[in-house]
Formats: C-alpha cells, structure tokens, sequence
C-alpha cells in the first residue's frame, strides 16, 4: 500500500464525484458544514490505547488517511446494505421500506466507490465484514441496524472535519455526510413515524448540533461488524 504518495487530484475527485452524483442526484446539493465536535483528549491516539496488530491495514496519514478512513466506513456500509438488498426475498420489510433501502444501498455503494476512485493506488484493501449478529430476514434487526450505522456514519464525518487539510476533500465530505444524514432520518422515520425522533436528542444536541466522534471512538464501535483489524494510529489528531 501506497499511503505515502500524494493525494488524490482534484480532476480525479471531480471525474469519480460525477458517477456519484447520477446516483444521488438532488440529495446530494445539501449542506457541506462539517462540525468539528468531541473534544479530544492529549493522550488518546487513534487506537484506543491498545497494541496495533502487525497485520493490522494501515489507514495513512494526513488527507489521505482520513480519506482511507472514510472509505472503510462506506465499504462497511455498502456491505451491509447489499446484504439487505440480497435478502429481501426472505425479509419482513413492506414494499415502501425496501424501495428505500434500495435507494440509500445505490448512494452507499456510489459513496464507495467515490473514494476507491478518488484514492487510487493509496486506498486500503477490501474490507472483511462480520454480519452473524444480523438477521436480515427480520425488520426489526435490519431498519436496527441501518439506524446504528448511518447515525455512527454521521457522527464519523463530522469528528473528521478537522482532521482535512484540503478544502476540496472537506467540500466533499461535508456533501457526503448530508446525504448520510438524510438516511439516518429516513431510517428513524420508519422505526419512529411522525415523531421528533428524526434528530433525537441521542444525536443532536441542546445547541442542535449533530453528535461528532473520534476515529478511535468510532472504529472501536465499527469493529463489531469488520473483522479486518485497522491500524488507525497515523491519522492526524487535529
């Protein structure tokens, strides 16, 4: 792996940002304000304080690594949606909530695909993913599940802000995690109908800011669902 070279070109985001956009169409022209969030404290690295697995993929530094960081969350979630997609012959989803799915699956899958363009040879390898506590037959354990992801996806964005160095990969981010938090209420919608739970106080709060989160915070609730150990510990800290 190649984290070492230089970043990706803005041409190169532009060309693969486009084949994201036939897909997400108008959901994507929302707000690009990413919120810098958690505090961080001196002595916490981006491991969690544990040994780093000497097989462990390394993530990279600077831009590049928060853009690697970024792709192993959307291979996560694409992952899972796929697999929702998959399943739908055997599911309990009604009809209206699997032509969501499909939806929100083709943005993930775009949102993928965006970054493994946009990377190039300096993005990280194929993730492995361990869905057993998963029963996708089962709306409940599925739209669950959905709505865990896509708040921790929200949440990752806006602790990454900070972590950019480029405003191009920034802009970008800041697209992305609207489209990410579109989902997340889409999901909360259908779990909670007609109720304030779409920005429940679990994720926003009195200042109504969405909840941000460390790397180190959310690979260590990420890491349930990826068995492909992470090597987190070069990301830039601010």
């Amino acid at each position: 792996m190649k984290n070492d070279q230089n970043p990706p070109s803005l041409e190169a985001i532009r060309l693969n940002r486009r084949r994201f956009l036939g897909y997400a169409g108008a959901t994507v022209g929302a707000s690009a304000l990413l919120i810098a969030g958690c505090k961080k404290d001196d002595d916490d690295d981006n491991n969690n304080g544990t040994p780093i697995d000497p097989n462990a993929v390394n993530l990279g530094s600077g831009d590049i690594g928060v853009l690697n960081y970024a792709y192993a969350l959307e291979q996560l979630e694409a992952a899972f949606y796929t697999q929702v997609v998959a399943n739908f012959g055997a599911s309990d989803l009604s009809a209206a909530e699997r032509s969501l799915l499909n939806d929100i699956q083709k943005h993930e899958v775009a949102h993928r695909d965006l970054f493994k363009g946009a990377l190039g040879s300096n993005a990280i390898k194929d993730l492995e993913v361990n869905f057993t506590s998963i029963d996708f037959t089962k709306r409940a354990s599925v739209l669950g599940t959905a709505k865990a992801f896509e708040d921790l996806g929200v949440s990752a964005y806006n602790g990454a802000g900070k972590l950019l160095v480029s405003s191009d990969y920034l802009l970008l981010a800041g697209k992305i995690v609207s489209v990410e938090a579109r989902h997340a209420a889409a999901i909360r919608h259908l779990l909670n109908p007609f109720s304030a739970d779409f920005a429940g106080t679990d994720v926003i709060d009195g200042n109504g800011l969405d909840l941000a989160r460390t790397p180190s915070q959310v690979l260590a609730i990420a890491k349930t669902y990826v068995k492909t150990p992470i090597n987190a510990s070069n990301l830039p800290t601010s």
